[in-house]
């Protein structure tokens, strides 16, 4: 079975993170695409960064390949991906790491440089932020399963979209996913 994997979040997340953790969970992962892991082993340029993910994605799918792609969803290329897999008979499922405020997101954005890892614009950070829920909103016709993670003491699974329905999952839910379920109602 051809399966697209898409782990989505607003910068500073952990998305690579989760990656990590679903990489000791399950082997069905196929080919991980990280545009920014790919930046940092082109020497930092961002455009081509992108250009090569672009380039391993449609590799992926003219070779029936499964993959997965760490992206924060903004724009529309996820969702044309997400259109184009479908049509060529992929399964689809949606991997969602949230945290409560886009300042708790610029915060671990901190720390990663501070660590020498990469930095983001904080205004481009805010802008996904405020768009998350209508980028998630865009790919999740398109999923066979989709699962939301919060982030903020460890990956805890807190809700999924089943059958166009968020189903919320244990006692304690983030406001991130008290909003996401108002907004797709």
């Amino acid at each position: 079975m051809k399966i697209y994997t898409i782990i989505g979040g607003v910068n500073g997340t952990g998305k690579s993170s989760l990656t990590g953790v679903l990489k000791a969970q399950t082997n069905d992962l196929g080919r991980i695409i990280d545009v920014d892991k790919i930046t940092a082993e082109n020497g930092g340029s961002a455009i081509q960064g992108g250009k090569i993910a672009l380039e391993r994605i449609r590799e992926c799918l003219d070779k029936g390949l499964s993959f997965t792609q760490e992206t924060t969803l903004s724009g529309r290329k996820t969702e044309l991906t997400a259109q184009e897999a479908r049509e060529r008979g992929y399964s689809i499922r949606l991997y969602y790491v949230g945290l409560d405020s886009a300042e708790e997101c610029l915060q671990r954005i901190e720390n990663r440089v501070a660590h020498g890892g990469h930095n983001i614009r904080e205004e481009d950070v805010l802008r996904r932020f405020a768009g998350r829920w209508e980028a998630v909103a865009k790919v999740l016709p398109y999923c066979d399963e989709a699962h939301f993670f919060d982030n903020y003491n460890g990956f805890v699974e807190v809700a999924e979209y089943v059958n166009g329905e968020l189903i919320t999952k244990g006692s304690r839910l983030p406001a991130w996913v008290e909003e996401l379920q108002a907004f797709l109602q």
